[in-house]
């Protein structure tokens, strides 16, 4: 028997079909049936370390956890990771096969179907439903030709298809009708419905639109789903900018979201946390005064490196540091803080070194093979608090700084702590995710007795949450899952 399945697509970008994929992954687990998340390709800088040593998207981890399941390379076979405006590293059934231009990924795209295909078929072997997840848009005229993302996979696969849109961009409607019109007869008849996403308001004043809707389509609206307020859950991509006021805030964060910055969902904790008023900068922004600087990852970090001066950070870090601000760097930014960066094989761009930011007396050396690792460990910091997380980074770093390392994952030393204690640097993705190691690093930043939060509970309660408005908005009955 194989696996019955859906496939969730969106009429734009975070429109809303990755926390709709986590949603009915959750509804169908906590009914005690076998579901596993699936997208195909993905194009994101956030990653996870899936228990069999691959590398996927962090929202198909995210997905997972909701499946109440171990993340896994089949669940998406094909991540692309942007190091340009133009070329992105291809990551095939969890490990880096080369660096594409767009034309090449083009014409790579039906050898990556294979994959794809291989991967989803081991999927319906083994479970009872798969939920799959699209990117982006279905109705993108220039990429339809070679889609393994969106109506190319569900029309070779013979998957059902379900339309999400996001109503708090504002027209909603043309997103959904003018999607369906630009899809082929076959994809539109593989439309079960629609599903609108985000409404606040009084439903009353949108049945108007919603009877319309299904007139016009033929297409039944299977949900209106509420917009959920303070919901905790990783990022596909984007980074949250917003965050909400508070009035218990008692030491400020900033952390540099340069061009190519990579799990940006390390910093959440950061963010979320009650008592800590926590900023992005982005281009042209100046470095506010802080208590706490975070360097974070960085799929290009040289390019990136290069990007912080050129928007005079340097200066504003060592201002920082002189005024008795604390810095970490993790991954990425963990490596701009040594004397150099080497790329002798080319793997970031020209063959070559430049200089670090000489703040740790240590330097990195990009090496072909990726290091992808899940870790636990304790950080060497006062009481020793448990961390754990990830790894995954091409660089190696050697020197004298890493003789008083930043904490031991796995038995071995990771990272270094500056001999002024005003520096910390890790490879270790998911620094602050144990309640231990964030109320740790927010004490040795400032933060006296800083109150524990335990993120990962938190996101386990979003989960259910998320799903309970699903469940409760949703005709489950109209795509077989009542």
């Amino acid at each position: 028997m194989t696996a019955r399945s859906l496939m969730v697509q969106g009429t734009t970008s975070d429109a809303g079909k990755t926390v709709l994929v986590a949603a009915l992954c959750r509804i169908l687990a906590r009914r005690g049936i076998r579901v596993a998340p699936f997208k195909p390709q993905n194009m994101a800088l956030n990653s996870a370390v899936t228990a069999d040593g691959g590398e996927i998207g962090r929202a198909q981890a995210l997905q997972a956890q909701a499946a109440n399941i171990a993340p896994r390379i089949d669940f998406n076979p094909v991540l692309l990771k942007p190091t340009t405006d133009r070329r992105a590293q291809v990551i095939v059934h969890g490990h880096a096969i080369d660096t594409l231009d767009a034309r090449d990924y083009h014409t790579y795209k039906t050898v990556a179907m294979g994959a794809v295909m291989e991967s989803w078929q081991r999927l319906r072997a083994e479970f009872d439903w798969v939920i799959v997840e699209g990117a982006g848009s279905p109705a993108e005229i220039n990429l339809r030709e070679r889609d393994i993302a969106n109506m190319g996979f569900a029309e070779a696969a013979d998957v059902p298809v379900i339309l999400v849109a996001d109503i708090d961009r504002g027209g909603v409607f043309a997103h959904l009708v003018g999607t369906l019109d630009l899809l082929s007869a076959s994809e539109q008849a593989r439309v079960k419905g629609f599903v609108i996403n985000r409404f606040r308001g009084d439903i009353g004043l949108l049945q108007s639109g919603l009877a319309w809707l299904e007139a016009r389509s033929g297409k039944p609206v299977l949900g209106v789903l509420p917009y959920l307020h303070g919901l905790m859950l990783d990022a596909e991509d984007a980074i949250a900018t917003h965050s909400a006021a508070k009035p218990e805030a008692k030491l400020r964060a900033v952390a540099i979201a340069y061009p190519r910055c990579s799990n940006h969902n390390d910093l959440d904790p950061l963010r979320l946390h009650p008592e800590v008023d926590f900023k992005w900068i982005g281009p042209g922004d100046t470095l506010p005064a802080c208590d706490l600087l975070v360097l974070p990852g960085s799929k290009a970090v040289q390019a990136d490196l290069a990007w912080l001066r050129e928007q005079g950070h340097e200066a504003a870090i060592r201002r920082h540091l002189r005024y008795g601000g604390k810095l970490i760097g993790i991954c990425g930014g963990f490596q701009m803080l040594g004397r150099a960066l080497h790329d002798p094989l080319g793997l970031e761009g020209a063959p070559g070194s430049q200089p670090g930011l000489g703040l740790l007396d240590c330097e990195t050396e990009l090496e072909a093979e990726k290091q992808l690792r899940n870790v636990t460990g304790r950080l060497v910091l006062p009481g020793s608090p448990a961390v754990s997380g990830y790894e995954i980074h091409m660089g190696v770093t050697r020197g004298p700084a890493l003789q008083r390392p930043a904490a031991t994952l796995a038995g071995q030393p990771d990272g270094a702590i500056s001999d002024d204690n005003a520096i910390l640097g890790s490879y270790c993705h998911g620094l602050f995710d144990t309640p231990e190691a964030l109320s740790a690093l927010l004490a040795w930043a400032g933060l006296a007795a800083p109150q524990a939060v335990d993120f990962t509970t938190r996101r386990e309660a979003d989960l259910e949450r998320l799903a309970d408005a699903v469940e409760g908005a949703m005709k489950l009955e109209l795509i077989g899952m009542a």
